[in-house]
């Protein structure tokens, strides 16, 4: 049976605890979450001042501690002072360019994090289930442009993709380890490129649009012909939460694609989509030679699973999304609506849709 999104959520006594709730994909899933009357507590690093955390005047708005997921310690004080039952860890380092800059950091962050929190929530009794963030990013690509399902091998090349295949790795032993010991469920949820209000990470697509638009300045486009499955950040958000749906009418999952219903669109495709909806005027695209470090040319998701255990469809195709992540710059820079009401307006619409 499918239930509705919230429905076994609303009836725990305990919080929600999400990891990284002052990134991007956090603070919409506090949100949402906010907006399904479901208590959440974050641990996350410090927001920077650009980010839709800060927009939003997020600031003690739910309880939260800003602390690193390498620092064990705090992260277990935290997870012992709430006694969550469940825990969404979506804490990263979550740029592939980024990962070349600092490989080190990157594989620390985002694999020995992963094996902090996994090895801290399994001694607190209350946890009973883990939902790991992952990424597309984690299958073996040879960009035949296949659509990847959760049954295909593992392999990343960049510093970005192999730290999460090392997530991954960490999810399985301790998916092992819940066999033997009865502990938590642990689930590894993969999703494509996110977009959405309040994104200005550095060598995106969509936040470079917006900075461009922005100062006036012309846009570098880095690989234009590279297809991405871009989705609306509520789609995958959504997709977490009927998987925890799912597991806490007791049932299990070990893995779960998100991703568009269709194709995956071009770099070209979307700034086509894009300049019918964001002044361009003064602003011209410059396509730079491709980058010296390693992307993925071609990405697609097979969310074949989700459709049919969840019943989960994309609410918002690709097009929407690309219009709904850039009228959300427009009303909030215009000053037509805060950070936060630009959000609420969307989940709104989002909650309104029929799949």
């Amino acid at each position: 049976m499918v239930f509705p999104l919230g429905h076994h959520l609303r009836q725990l006594s305990a919080p929600i605890l999400l990891t990284g709730h002052t990134g991007f994909k956090g603070c919409w899933m506090t949100l949402l979450l906010e907006h399904l009357k479901i208590p959440v507590v974050g641990y996350s690093l410090p927001a920077g001042t650009d980010s839709l955390y800060a927009r939003a005047d997020r600031i003690s708005r739910i309880p939260e501690t800003f602390s690193d997921i390498r620092n064990f310690k705090a992260l277990q004080n935290f997870i012992n002072f709430h006694q969550p039952s469940i825990i969404v860890h979506m804490a990263a380092q979550p740029l592939v360019i980024n990962s070349y800059k600092n490989p080190y950091e990157t594989f620390e962050i985002n694999a020995m994090g992963t094996v902090n929190l996994l090895d801290a929530a399994f001694k607190v009794d209350s946890v009973k289930i883990i939902i790991v963030v992952t990424t597309d990013k984690v299958y073996e690509n040879d960009n035949s442009g296949k659509r990847f399902s959760e049954t295909d091998p593992l392999k990343g090349k960049d510093p970005y993709s192999a730290s999460k295949v090392s997530a991954e790795s960490a999810v399985l032993a301790w998916q092992h380890i819940s066999k033997f010991s009865n502990g938590p469920k642990v689930v590894s949820v993969r999703a494509g490129n996110v977009i959405g209000g309040g994104d200005l990470s550095e060598n995106r697509l969509f936040p470079d649009i917006v900075r461009s638009y922005i100062s006036g300045n012309s846009l570098d486009v880095r690989n234009p012909n590279s297809t991405r499955p871009w989705q609306h950040v509520l789609d995958p958000l959504a997709g977490y939460l009927n998987a925890i749906e799912y597991l806490l009418a007791g049932n299990s999952i070990d893995s779960i694609n998100f991703g568009p219903s269709e194709k995956s669109m071009t770099v070209s495709e979307a700034l086509d989509i894009s300049s019918k909806i964001i002044s361009i005027e003064g602003m011209t695209r410059n396509s730079i030679p491709v980058s010296r470090v390693t992307e993925s040319s071609i990405l697609n998701l097979d969310s074949s699973f989700a459709n049919t255990v969840l019943n989960w469809y994309p609410k918002f195709n690709q097009e929407i999304s690309i219009q709904k992540t850039l009228n959300w710059w427009i009303n909030v820079l215009d000053k037509k609506l805060t950070a936060d009401a630009a959000c609420e307006q969307d989940i709104l619409s989002y909650m309104s849709q029929n799949n």
